[in-house]
């Protein structure tokens, strides 16, 4: 098993001490729902937050325009993070405005149900692309700059299908396996570098993306009830805190008691 060498830690910037504030906090697909939730959260913490979006710009500038509103600081950035040409500019469209980013929720997602004999190999990669190969760019993209600075704070937001089958979401089950798996990979990986990197991964949450299923499943939920981008964005917010910096290579559940 490669190891990397032990370095003597900087206890402020370890434990998330001033040093990390000097950066920003980027969220993927925030243009709405839990995105839109978690970079208002982070904002109120305290983060200069990247909104991206890939083409709801009137989604984005009213997400921003809520967060300025509130007193915190913020910008739109339009980027589809399943390209792999896209991690670069909007990382450096970020760091112009508001320094390294010292904090990455990778939340971009889509859905292509079907069953397997019926999904088509677009509709497959469409879902691995965006769920999954975006988050390793980002991520890979993101580690530089947190390792240098003996700080970061990556949370991907996964699914419970990722540990739960559910029929008819093959391509999208795998890609929030993978992510979970990844999730416990990178942080073994930089773990001594004061780096956390954790998954959320909500159960039924109340947004575009599930309002198709909404009626029929929150009868199987214990909580009797979906949940809101709220709940999980404030696990997120946890998770990006400094009180969190012991905490890597989990995956917090958020789903009220389905997964039980």
């Amino acid at each position: 098993m490669a190891t990397e060498p032990a370095e003597p830690a900087d206890a402020a910037t370890a434990n998330g001490g001033d040093a990390a504030r000097e950066g920003a906090a980027l969220v993927t697909g925030a243009s709405r729902g839990i995105g839109a939730a978690c970079a208002a959260r982070l904002a109120a913490d305290g983060w200069p937050v990247g909104v991206n979006f890939r083409s709801d710009a009137e989604g984005a500038e009213k997400v921003v325009a809520a967060i300025e509103a509130a007193g915190g600081r913020a910008i739109a950035l339009r980027g589809d993070v399943s390209d792999p040409e896209a991690a670069e500019p909007l990382f450096a469209e970020l760091e112009e405005a508001f320094g390294p980013v010292m904090v990455l929720v990778n939340n971009a997602g889509v859905r292509a149900d079907g069953l397997v004999s019926q999904i088509q190999d677009e509709q497959w990669d469409q879902v691995i692309d965006t769920n999954l190969s975006a988050t390793f760019r980002t991520t890979r993209r993101a580690l530089t700059p947190m390792l240098r600075a003996r700080f970061g704070r990556i949370v991907n937001i996964a699914s419970i299908v990722g540990v739960k089958a559910n029929p008819g979401q093959a391509n999208y089950a795998a890609s929030k396996a993978g992510v979970i798996g990844m999730t416990k990979t990178i942080a073994a990986e930089v773990a001594r570098r004061g780096v956390t990197v954790n998954a959320v991964s909500p159960g039924l949450v109340e947004t575009e993306l599930t309002e198709d299923v909404v009626a029929e499943m929150v009868k199987e939920i214990p909580a009797r009830r979906a949940g809101t981008p709220e709940d999980v964005a404030a696990c997120v917010g946890f998770l990006a805190s400094e009180e969190a910096s012991y905490v890597t290579g989990v995956t917090l559940t958020v789903d009220g008691g389905l997964s039980a």
